[in-house]
Formats: C-alpha cells, structure tokens, sequence
C-alpha cells in the first residue's frame, strides 16, 4: 500500500488520487452548471411519470379482469382489500420509508461525520418501523375495521381528540411530502437544469395519475417497482466503489488523510490558482482537515458528538414521522395480521440498507477524494449525485435521478393515498356527509389526490423560496409532530390512557416544544433566524421536549387525574364500513389465538433489535475508537452484505409469494390472446360464504344441534 507522501504531494497534485487537480479553482462541485441536459430532467419527470402511470394502471385492471375479480370499491380502494402479504408488505415499508432524504441527507451525515453519520440515520430510522409492527397487530386485533388512525382515536376518545390527532397527522404528511419535493426539485435542478419550481409542480404529476386510478393497491404495485430499482442502483454503487474503483483499503488511506492537513494546507488545496492567498476555504464548508467533536478529529470512528446528537435527534424525529404518519396506519390496515408483524420485521431490516451502505459507500467516498463539495451543496442533498457523477459521468447522475425519482414516486403516492383517506373518512364522512354512499367516497379520494399533489409542489416552492433546505426541514419536523406520538401509542396498548389527557399532552408538548427551540436558538447565538433555529443543539432540544414532556403529561393525567379502564373490545364497534366489502375480515383474519401469537412474536423482535441497534452495535464500536484498516474493511463488508441481501428478499419474496396470482393472471392474458375462455377464479372471500351456504343447506337441522355447544366453548374461549 502506498504511503500517505506517495499519494499525495500538495505542490504537484497532477495525477494523483484524490483528484486535486480535476477540481482545482472550482469553489463548488457544480457550480451552477448542470451536467446533464435540460431534455433528460424532463425526460425523467415526465417519462417515467407516464410509464409508471401507465404500468401501474395496467397491472391493477389486469389483475381485476384476470386474476382474482373484485370490483373497486371504496372500501378496496383504501384498504387493497385488506390482505397483502408479507413480502409485499415489507417492500412496500421500505419504498414508503425511502424518503429522498433516505438517499440524499444520510450521505450528507457522512459527508460531516463519518462512519458514524450512516449508522445513526439508518438504526435511528429503523427501530421506528420495528416498533410500528406492535401498533399493526394491535390494530389487528382491536380495530380490524378501521380505515385510518383518526377513526380509531374517534372511536375510543371522541371528536375532540378526534380533530387533535387530525391536525397532527395531516401535519406529518405535508412536511414529509414537501421534504420529499424539497429535496426532488433541488437535485433535478442541479443534475438537469430545470427550474426547481417547475420541478416541484411536475413531480407530483406521475404519482397523481396511478394514485387516483388504482388507490392503494396500485401504490403497493408500483411501490414494489420503485424498491426494486432503487435497490438495483444501490448495488452498482456500492460495487463500483469498493469493487470496480476503489477498496476498502484506498478509502480508509484517503479518509485517514483528509484529517492530517492543516488550515494553511486546506487553504492551498481549496483555492484559485494553488495559492493560500486566492484560496476560497472557509472551515465547516468542505470535507478538510479534523473533524470538530470526533475522537482525534477522524472520519473513521463512532465516537463522533455530533454524530451521536443527530442520531437522537433522528430517533426523536422519525417516531412522529411513522407513528402519527397515516401511510404506515394505512399499511398495516392493507396487510394480512401475520403479514403486519413479519412485513413491518423484515421490511425494516431490509430498509436499514439503503442509507447504510449508500452513504457508507457514496458519502464517505465523497470525503475521501475531497471533491470540492459545500457545506450548502450537502445540506441539499447534492452529495451522492456529485460522487456519482465523478465516477459514472453523466451515466451516475442519471441512475442517481432516476434513483431519486423512484423515491420521491413511492414515498409521495403513499402519502397522497393517506390524506386521501383522512379526508375522505375523517372530514368528509364524519363532519360533512355521515350518509356518504361508497361512490362518494370514492369520488372524495380521488379528487384529494389530486389537488393535494398540486398543493404540495406550491409549499415546496415556498419553503425553497424562504431559505429551509433538505437537511433544515428533516431536523425540524419531531418538534411538530412529536408530541403526538406517545398518546397514539397509547390509545393502541394501555388501558387506563386518557383522550382528555392525550389532547392536553400532544398541544402542550408542542407548545412546550416550540418555545424551547426558541429559547435555546436565542440562549445559543444571541439571535433568532432560519440559521440559528438549525443548528444541532437547538434542535435536538426542542425534539427532546416534544416527546418526552408529552409522555409525562399523558401519564401523569392518565395515572392520577382521570384513569379509565377502557374495553378494548368495544373500540371495533364503533367503526362501519361504507360498503360491506369483507374481504380481509373473515373469521381466519381475526383469530384471536394467531393474533396473539403474532403480537408476541413482534413484540420480542421489535424490543430485541431496537436495543440491538441503538445500544449494543454503538457500544460493541466505541473500544474500537479510531479503526484500523482491518476493522473498517469488516464495516464495509457488513454494509456490502446488507445490501445485496436486502434487495435479494425484497426483490423475490413478494414474487414466490405471489406466483399463484401472477400465473393465474399471465393464464388469463393467454387465453383472451387466443379468443378462448380462461378458468377465472372468484374472490375467494365469495367463494368461502359460498361454500358455508351450501353447508348449511346441506345439513340437516337435527345434525347442526350438536354443533352448538362447541359453538358457544369457542366463544367463551375467546372472550377469556
């Protein structure tokens, strides 16, 4: 292996790695120049827009005309009827949990921590989902009716409560779909040229079209797509950086390098003509020199201050992002209740890939080679395009915005199909039209997806135009929505929880929140500002002060000032379906015993790998301190492995799952092909009533007597 002096000599920095002299006197990776042409923004944009718009359809009609038939009804619509499995549930966890952020802002954590950075983004967005996977089967097993988290806290705590969580969960879709458009509209304006307000307006466009045509089963559909590819780019760049071009070995060298220059030698490095004098180097604003808060000032180790704050931060933030989120409700609603268990499980552990080992490779790669790369230009989220565009020219920044727009597509129809229903069910059934036939409600859905998407390009044009980035916005959110996140977690598994003391605690947590962050943005720099409000120690305080005084005061109230001791077997019966479209509701789907089987199942899983990923890894690190060759080649490794094994289950599981469907459908096209007609099977919800009324025509009364007494031990058995 070369020496650090063979590698690099700063006054003669022609053919040399990292590529000094590729980039010398360019004061920021793009510049304001765009590498790709405007025609392939909008060929991106638009084409795949209408591609996967058109797929999609296509898959959801063929499926109705030749698969398994059943009409779209509202209920169907909302729902995917209530029985998908698992592998498609745990695709559709991770496509509605890839964020643009997901891709974008953990290679920004590399980019100014290290090691450390893609870690805490991805074990600190993952133990969320795990723990989600509680709440599924209980709604399993509770509030198997439901449409959406908001009818089950109308259920159990009334109108007031009702219209609180309301507020709270249509606020976690609109800050998660502008961030979404946010951070979308930013790298298509760097990598193509496009107006980022133009961006954000069109964007929405190719999620609206199959949204509003399929519902929620034409989003799991497209979602699995999305995954697939997303997962297919993330393995060509993890290959093309540690296999292709570089190793483990040449990273570490150039990580251990980048923290042994100097200020002066920084200045010479990052400046016009190789001079400190006509230098543009400002400390903080690229990837040069020691690491302020990281031990001996390194990218390679865990014991990282600010890696560690933002990965509290993350933890905080992201519960508010899934649990007062109505698209991951709406998920476990759609599955199957083993599905909801086992898919939230694996789809969480699968979705720890993608920002561990795309920012493990992309992020820390883009430190290693010192690519003049901003502080602003990583706030944005420019990071992995600018290491795929150095690497792969303009083929890496296309597979990046082709990567990107899968993201922004998934995640953005999940949201869409979420509000549609919360407005559809929770505005427009409970205050509007408590009669509202399933047409209606249909009609509703669709006319919310559409105009939501239009609205969410203007307020991502507006939170752009006011200054907030990518990374400002992500930090943000767990003050506003993080106070709802104990009192739902609560309606679902504790008894004696309080709707008065979930209303008072979710607006005094905010409050509480609000005023802190303040405070401490005030207390920190003296001034109040869009800077000054970012900052990592004045965020983490008003996250922390969301949730946990939140949690306190719903306790305290639920403990001592007003205890219920509520029946959680009443909370289904007062939640109706429009239409009385069963399936996913038979007597299979609501067992008790497999339901308390999969609840113990989650609970175990969940509580175990969340210790595991947010205690026992970060502690097993800590003795490593600064790594060795050895030790970092064995973290990149597991990073390789965990991403080649997450899209191998993501990519079949769903299809060996589904191969009866997919042949029952490929069968169907067949013999419509040839004019012929094809065994169609019936909704096998139909079939099975069927089925029992031609049993119980065929019994003789006098047979079916004896029966009874089984009957009612059955029920008993249930009831204890």
């Amino acid at each position: 292996m070369s020496t650090t002096e063979e590698l690099i000599d700063i006054n003669n920095r022609n053919n040399v790695v990292p590529p000094f002299a590729e980039y010398e006197g360019q004061d920021s990776y793009f510049g304001g120049e765009a590498p790709l042409p405007l025609a392939v923004g909008y060929a991106v944009v638009l084409g795949f827009g209408i591609l996967f718009s058109i797929l999609t359809t296509a898959l959801v009609y063929t499926n109705k005309y030749f698969g398994h038939k059943g009409e779209i009804t509202s209920e169907h619509f909302n729902t995917a009827g209530r029985m998908v499995k698992t592998g498609l549930t745990a695709s559709v966890i991770v496509s509605q949990w890839t964020w643009a952020a997901t891709l974008l802002q953990s290679s920004n954590v590399a980019w100014a921590y290290g090691v450390s950075g893609p870690f805490w983004y991805a074990s600190g967005a993952t133990i969320q989902v795990l723990l989600f996977g509680v709440l599924a089967i209980n709604l399993k097993k509770v509030a198997p009716s439901a449409h959406t988290v908001c009818e089950i806290v109308n259920a159990r705590w009334g109108r007031t409560a009702h219209k609180t969580f309301l507020f709270f969960c249509m606020a976690a879709n609109i800050i998660v779909t502008s961030m979404l458009l946010l951070g979308g509209a930013a790298t298509v304006q760097a990598l193509t040229g496009m107006d980022y307000r133009l961006a954000a307006f069109l964007i929405p466009w190719g999620v609206i079209l199959y949204t509003a045509s399929g519902g929620l089963q034409a989003t799991f559909l497209a979602s699995y797509i999305h995954t697939v590819i997303i997962y297919a780019v993330l393995i060509l760049m993890v290959f093309v950086v540690y296999v292709k071009v570089y190793s483990s070995d040449q990273i570490y060298t150039f990580l251990d390098l980048t923290v042994t220059y100097g200020e002066e030698e920084c200045k010479q490095i990052f400046s016009y003509n190789n001079t400190v004098e006509s230098t543009f180097f400002v400390p903080g604003d690229y990837a040069c020199g020691p690491v302020a808060g990281n031990r001996d000032g390194s990218y390679l180790t865990m014991i990282s201050g600010d890696g560690l704050m933002f990965g509290i931060i993350n933890i905080v933030g992201n519960f508010g992002t899934v649990f007062v989120d109505q698209s991951y409700w709406q998920s476990a609603i759609a599955a199957r209740p083993e599905s909801a268990a086992r898919g939230y499980v694996l789809g969480g552990i699968c979705w720890f890939a993608i920002p561990f080992s795309l920012a493990t490779s992309l992020g820390l790669t883009s430190t290693a080679l010192m690519l003049p790369i901003t502080a602003s230009e990583a706030g944005s989220g420019l990071v992995p395009p600018a290491v795929a565009s150095h690497l792969l020219g303009d083929a890496g920044s296309v597979l990046i915005l082709i990567m990107l727009f899968m993201a922004i597509v998934s995640t953005g129809s999940a949201e869409s199909i979420a509000v549609s229903s919360l407005v559809a069910y929770d505005i427009y059934r409970e205050y509007i039209n408590p009669e509202a036939t399933g047409d209606k409600i249909l009609f509703i859905s669709r006319v919310v997806i559409v105009v939501f998407g239009l609205i969410m390009g203007a307020l991502a044009i507006l939170l752009q135009t006011i200054g907030l980035n990518l990374g400002w916005v992500y930090l943000f959110m767990g003050i506003v929505i993080g106070s709802a996140v104990v009192p739902l977690w609560n309606m679902m598994t504790w008894t004696k929880a309080s709707g008065t003391g979930a209303i008072i605690a979710a607006w005094s947590g905010l409050f509480l929140a609000v005023i802190g962050w303040l405070v401490g943005a005030k207390v920190q720099s003296g001034s109040i500002s869009v800077a000054t409000l970012g900052t990592n120690e004045v965020m983490l305080s008003g996250n922390l002060i969301a949730i946990l005084s939140s949690a306190f005061i719903h306790y305290v109230y639920s403990k001592f000032i007003d205890p219920h001791d509520y029946d959680f077997t009443e909370l289904n019966k007062h939640i109706t379906l429009v239409e009385q479209d069963t399936r996913g509701l038979t007597e299979d789907e609501t067992d008790p015993v497999m339901l308390r089987r999969a609840e113990r199942w989650i609970t175990r899983r969940g509580y175990i790998l969340t210790v595991i990923l947010i205690f026992i890894w970060p502690i097993l690190s800590v003795p490593a301190g600064v790594y060795t060759r050895p030790y970092f080649s064995f973290w990149v490794l597991v990073a390789i492995a965990w991403g080649f094994g997450a899209a191998i289950i993501i990519t079949i599981l769903p299809l060996t799952e589904s191969a009866e469907d997919i042949n029952m459908v490929l069968s169907g096209m067949y013999h419509a092909l040839l004019c012929k007609e094809a065994p169609q099977a019936a909704d096998p919800n139909l079939e099975e009533n069927e089925a029992k009324e031609v049993s119980d025509d065929a019994t003789p009364e006098k047979e079916a007597e004896p029966e009874k007494p089984s009957e009612d031990a059955a029920v008993e058995e249930v009831a204890a």
